[in-house]
């Protein structure tokens, strides 16, 4: 788990570098780089207020992924208040 003060998406990540997407810590946020198709999805899921999940990693790396939640809460006083 991950605390970031911002996020910054990046939908110009292309299909045949072998990766699914690919997540970084950039300052004191995070950067997470996704193919077109992703980041039209994200959008969607953002207007429809539906929770998103981004698969980071080579798409040949079985098991080793890592991922990027995005949720949407009921409660605010249980997120980080920062």
């Amino acid at each position: 788990v991950t605390g970031a003060s911002f996020v910054v998406f990046n939908g110009a990540l292309k299909t045949s570098s072998g990766f699914l997407a690919k997540s970084s810590i950039v300052e004191d946020g995070l950067m997470v780089q996704i193919t077109p198709e992703t980041m039209e999805s994200l959008r969607q899921a953002l207007r429809d207020k539906k929770d998103f999940k981004i698969t980071c990693g080579k798409m040949d790396a079985g098991d080793l992924k890592e991922y990027v939640d995005i949720c949407w809460v009921e409660n605010e006083e249980k997120t980080n208040k920062g």
